[in-house]
């Protein structure tokens, strides 16, 4: 009897359980006549994908029409699978933590309860990066620099040319992304050398909402002062950067003296608001991107803070 023939009386579609039908098959295939040749290899290699195809579908027609109900415990998950999906879950809380932390950092940071910091925190690199070159920090510098001109706008002007409106520079006017960008956006120790080469260049661009709050500032009648930690012999570049990206016809700029060098921002400006004072003036409004641009003496009637997640000047 041909192997076909036999497997055909032997195995009769679900007519047994799936067990006898594999104890059959099995004993049927111990018959070494039945693979003598390569002809009758391919035809046995045939005959066992039917055998493999009637098998499972009585399998699961057996399933299908059993008075029982179907367990999720009877096929279980593969386990790599379950595996993965855990894996998958684990990192992704593990990412929403790092977010929450992240966010929780800036909170202290825009608020000024953090002590002072020189770097970032490196598990909030990726976090400091997408902030500061995405929508959400451009959003944060145009509600301040709108509230700001809503403010300017409510003020009214004693017209003796008293009123003035102080602008720090960096971060506030004229934006160092390019630079930070090649220094990890804060992770490294801030290089003094290194950032006066860059601002040596003069390609610092405009901060867009700054340039328009500080041409309405100008346009409502108030002096504006620029008011800068830079060293005074960057002067001459810092006015062309300036004045190259939008910026014209401030009536100050001031820039770090020589006697000035190592004092603290806070005191520096402080020094300089003073000085502006008890020159006559009167400072109703002052906008920087770090506290120790609005703190200290001489402050101004309201102070506009925008957001800087890089550096920290006390």
């Amino acid at each position: 009897m041909s192997l076909f023939k036999e497997l055909r009386y032997n195995l009769k579609p679900c007519s047994s359980s799936p067990q006898i039908l594999l104890y059959k098959y099995v004993r049927i295939l111990s018959i070494p006549r039945y693979a003598y040749s390569l002809r009758h290899f391919l035809t046995f290699m045939k005959t066992v994908m039917n055998f493999f195809r009637i098998f499972l579908l009585c399998a699961v027609f057996s399933i299908a029409f059993s008075d029982e109900k179907l367990s999720s415990h009877l096929l279980p998950r593969p386990l790599v699978v379950e595996n993965l999906e855990t894996v998958d879950m684990n990192l992704k809380q593990s990412e929403e933590e790092v977010q929450l932390q992240c966010t929780s950092w800036r909170f202290t940071v825009e608020t000024n309860n953090l002590s002072p910091w020189k770097t970032i925190p490196t598990e909030c690199a990726d976090y400091v990066k997408d902030y500061m070159t995405g929508r959400a920090y451009r959003l944060d510098i145009e509600r301040v620099s709108k509230e700001a001109e809503t403010y300017a706008k409510s003020v009214e002007l004693s017209g003796n040319g008293t009123e003035i409106w102080v602008f720090d520079i960096d971060e506030t006017l004229l934006s160092n992304l390019p630079y930070y960008a090649e220094h990890g956006y804060g992770l490294e120790v801030f290089n003094i050398v290194e950032f006066d080469k860059w601002v040596e260049k003069a390609m610092a661009p405009a901060i867009e909402a700054s340039l328009k709050l500080y041409e309405q500032v100008m346009k409502l009648g108030f002096k504006v002062f620029l008011l800068t930690g830079r060293s005074e012999n960057l002067q001459n570049v810092t006015a062309e950067n300036l004045r190259n990206v939008g910026f014209h016809d401030w009536d100050k700029l001031i820039l770090r003296g020589f006697d000035d060098y190592g004092k603290q921002a806070t005191i520096y400006k402080s020094k300089k608001r003073s000085e502006m004072e008890k020159e006559g003036y009167r400072i109703i409004g002052n906008s920087g991107d770090q506290w120790s641009d609005l703190l200290g003496s001489a402050m101004s009637i309201r102070s506009f803070k925008l957001p800087n997640l890089m550096y920290y000047i006390p």
